[in-house]
């Protein structure tokens, strides 16, 4: 495409809408980019985008002018009137994602599921360096797609963290492995349904050629099998719970029966990541090291040094016989389940006072039951979403109504024993409250940094 001769308006001035701004603009486009909001940072980010060439308007709720093509963000709805409009129009609407792949130069690697894809996608760009193999991991992992073009040439791939929010706004973008990691239900306040959550996942298929890799979770595949959704190239299954996928978890290992690839590739017990959950993570991540064929070594000495990242079940610290955990990227229901089941047990499995809550995406809080009802001794609930929690849980554990993580973590700091998890998993959003996950896990962590130090102290 001639980007001299287009018109473009980018819609959303987060971090994903200004490097497609940006991107557009080195290659010669005319762009206009717009936000719904004003605030002094966004007058910033529009200055800076105004010295580059763009025409920028903030709070706009009207676009008058023709364009060739709209590039949106990941965070905004297709339901919007700036979108609606532009669509009505007969505009092409494109994600920041679409935009990247138009100027990658390199295959890509897609992970994407309800939960575990940040660490999956760490994983696999880890396991590719192992190889020396040349990639960056990009995405919805915190660097968008259209800033890392450039190195594209360069790289073996790109390894991509993708959510459903981008791939509902694809055209050709097409991984030559794509990962499908589980299938839970998240953000149905944006989809409206499971169903439409799942086929916006399954659109990381779409694309690909026979001759392409659909890595995907054995209990996903039979929810696209539901709806007419099966991937048409090269299919390989992975649980950790069901013994009839190509890879699958026998006690502590890792085991293979692909053909030419049959016995166990990995121990669990050898390898620093907990749980079923990131069992599945490691043997997604072998699936992909088979499809690059890279050797069994190889992947063994990388993902044997693998950690999770912050605030994925993160262990902060122990006092006095207590041990703290973050785990604020837990923003749905599955996610907090999975965490549940990875903390360890004292003398009873019921040794975990839980901190909960936050902004709702839809969801349905009674899904927890039964594993608060295993493991939680009483949950600290805060956030818009308290409410509907308590009325959730009130009949599977002790629920409290605070006004803040502060008061959250003195009352569950007051009332556990030795040998009892304080656990923040909060299967809910962080915007009624913190910035991001990233900043409410921070919260927590510098909380009990001050806790720690008073209890040094005597304070």
């Amino acid at each position: 495409m001639d980007w001299s001769a287009q018109k473009v308006c980018v819609i959303g001035l987060g971090r994903s809408g200004v490097a497609a701004a940006e991107l557009l603009l080195q290659h010669g486009a005319a762009v206009t980019a717009v936000d719904t909001a004003d605030s002094p940072a966004l007058q910033q980010t529009a200055n800076a985008l105004t010295a580059k060439g763009a025409t920028c308007q903030l709070g706009a709720s009207e676009i008058p002018d023709a364009f060739d093509l709209a590039v949106v963000s990941p965070g905004v709805r297709l339901d919007l009137p700036l979108v609606a409009n532009l669509r009505a129009r007969g505009v092409p609407v494109w994600g920041e994602l679409e935009l990247g792949w138009q100027f990658t130069e390199c295959p890509a690697i897609a992970i994407t599921g309800t939960n575990g894809k940040t660490t999956t996608t760490e994983l696999i760009a880890s396991l590719l360096g192992q190889a020396q193999r040349r990639t960056v991991a990009a995405g919805n992992i915190g660097t968008p797609l259209c800033a890392v073009t450039a190195q594209s040439r360069a790289l073996d791939a790109v390894t991509l963290e993708v959510s459903s929010f981008q791939l509902e706004t694809i055209a050709d973008f097409r991984p030559a492995i794509g990962v499908l990691l589980n299938l839970a239900p998240d953000h149905l306040d944006r989809h409206g349904s499971m169903e439409n959550y799942i086929r916006a996942k399954a659109r990381l298929f779409e694309n690909q050629k026979p001759f392409d890799h659909a890595i995907v979770q054995l209990e996903a595949l039979r929810e696209l099998e539901k709806l007419n959704l099966v991937p048409s190239s090269k299919l390989i299954t992975f649980s950790a719970t069901d013994a009839e996928a190509d890879l699958y978890l026998d006690r502590s290992l890792l085991v293979s029966r692909l053909p030419d690839w049959a016995g166990p590739l990995l121990d669990l017990d050898e390898c620093p990541l907990d749980g079923l959950h990131n069992a599945e993570n490691l043997l997604a991540t072998l699936a992909v090291g088979r499809c690059l064929k890279i050797s069994v070594a190889e992947m063994k000495a990388a993902l044997s040094a693998s950690r999770a990242g912050p605030h994925r079940c993160e262990f902060v610290t122990e006092i006095e016989g207590v041990r703290f955990v973050n785990d604020s990227k837990a923003t749905n229901v599955h996610a907090l389940c999975s965490a549940l089941r990875a903390m360890p047990a004292g003398d009873s499995p019921k040794n975990i006072w839980l901190i909960a809550g936050g902004q709702d995406k839809g969801l349905d809080f009674h899904a927890a039951g039964p594993e608060i009802a295993k493991r939680v001794k009483g949950a600290f609930l805060i956030g818009e979403a308290r409410e509907q929690i308590r009325a959730a849980w009130a009949l599977f554990s002790p629920c409290e109504l605070v006004a803040n993580l502060v008061e959250g973590l003195a009352e569950a700091r007051r009332k556990a024993v030795p040998g009892d998890v304080v656990l923040l998993s909060p299967a809910c959003a962080s915007f009624d409250m913190f910035d991001s996950y990233e900043h409410r896990g921070r919260a927590f962590c510098q909380l009990l940094a001050e806790l720690g130090a008073d209890t040094r102290t005597g304070v």
